[in-house]
């Protein structure tokens, strides 16, 4: 369902009246003992809500009977058919994107005025960036800080195949985000990402993040010094939650995106008989989602290498299908699509090396949309030499070249 001109006037005279109320507060709060600055905010955020709510969500969903036509862009959102089904009617990325930008720029205009302590900048920014479902999102899980070459050219070069998407790089490392400030110096750090305006970096507060999952109660409960592989393994609970909370797409730092994916809902194979965890789109709050976060906590085990990562997505998934490929073309599990492995993975695990030799004659890769550089593998820490000419020296070149 497209945005009439009437719906279209509506929002437009909504955001002025925003804009002004949004004046005349700041007016009052920087005046003298007019009102306090906690009621301003409580008052402020209460309206952008609303406004966002009208600007995009008030469209976004219906309910509807019809088994038919569900989804964005007519694909169906959940794995399983329900009796109510959700359609999501087309917006333009560039409609959203123009009121996100404009959201954004009354949040800015506030700030100034707004006690730091009041004003959560992360919370505006964070939840509307995020709330459309269809972010990229990447983690550092640890509190590294200081990123390789390989994650910030994942991040670059997803943000150059996604243009009119944000893409979000999670870091439990990162502080809070505050004020204006605060979110300038964190792009700061990152010189190759900040000149690409739909990159945005935020703190991953992971106990925030399983609340209203099952991985919280795991999490209170495990003891990480007993566990193997537990940067793995949280890894993979965090990528999980995030998705269930906000859906898009998941990659992991070590995935150069060579081409957009346009499935809204999708799986990929790492092997004929193994499904990725590394890569995957899935739509906020949707059913396999909460599946696969039970099976992790249901048959968690941190000592075993994968078997919180590709081994949940095949367990899950032979749940419900056994996918078979005739052809690099992907097949259908239920309503999602299922890539073959030549999509991601042209390169398997075991032969990780060849990204970093000569290579006579250049791959084209033109049956995949991403390449996993499998840096868990890479236990000498090999990494892009410039002058190399080496296939990953010629890949950051073209997909992401400002860390290049």
């Amino acid at each position: 369902m497209k945005v009439t001109n009437t719906e279209m006037k509506q929002v437009s005279a909504k955001e002025a009246r925003l804009t002004k109320q949004t004046e005349d507060r700041k007016g009052i709060t920087c005046g003298r003992n007019l009102r306090s600055s906690s009621s301003t905010h409580s008052h402020q955020r209460e309206s952008m809500d609303r406004t966002r709510r009208n600007i995009i969500g008030h469209h976004n969903y219906e309910t509807t009977k019809n088994s038919h036509n569900c989804g964005y862009h007519s694909n169906c959102q959940n794995l399983y058919q329900n009796k109510y089904q959700t359609k999501r009617h087309v917006y333009p990325d560039s409609m959203i994107h123009k009121r996100l930008i404009s959201y954004s720029s009354r949040a800015k205009n506030t700030i100034s005025c707004i006690n730091s302590q009041t004003f959560n900048y992360e919370y505006a920014f964070e939840r509307d960036v995020l709330q459309q479902g269809k972010s990229i999102k990447f983690m550092e899980t640890t509190d590294r800080m200081d990123e390789p070459s390989l994650v910030l050219c994942s991040i670059e070069s997803a943000a150059r195949m996604y243009p009119h998407r944000p893409v979000v790089f999670f870091m439990k490392g990162l502080g809070d985000i505050i004020t204006e400030d605060d979110e300038k110096k964190a792009r700061k750090r990152y010189p190759t990402l900040s000149i690409y305006k739909n990159i945005y970096i935020f703190p991953l507060r992971i106990k925030k993040l399983f609340a209203g999952t099952p991985f919280l109660d795991w999490y209170n409960k495990i003891d990480p010094k007993q566990e193997i592989y537990w940067t793995y393994g949280k890894s993979n609970a965090c990528r999980y939650a995030m998705m269930w909370k906000y859906g898009g797409i998941y990659m992991d730092t070590d995935v150069i995106s060579i081409r957009p994916i346009l499935e809204d809902n999708f799986l990929a194979a790492e092997t004929l008989n193994l499904t990725s965890s590394s890569v995957f789109g899935l739509s906020p709050h949707h059913k396999l989602t909460w599946e696969l976060m039970e099976n992790f906590v249901q048959n968690y085990n941190g000592n075993k290498w994968g078997h919180q990562g590709p081994g949940v997505f095949t367990r899950v998934v032979k749940k419900h299908c056994v996918p078979k490929f005739t052809s690099v073309d992907h097949v259908k599990c239920e309503n999602v699509s299922y890539f073959h492995p030549e999509r991601l993975y042209p390169i398997s695990y075991q032969s990780w090396r060849r990204y970093f030799e000569v290579w006579k004659n250049l791959p084209t890769f033109k049956n995949s949309y991403a390449l996993h550089l499998w840096n868990y593998m890479n236990k000498e820490r090999i990494s892009m030499v410039v002058g190399s000419n080496t296939l990953v020296e010629h890949l950051y070149k073209q997909y992401c070249p400002s860390t290049s």
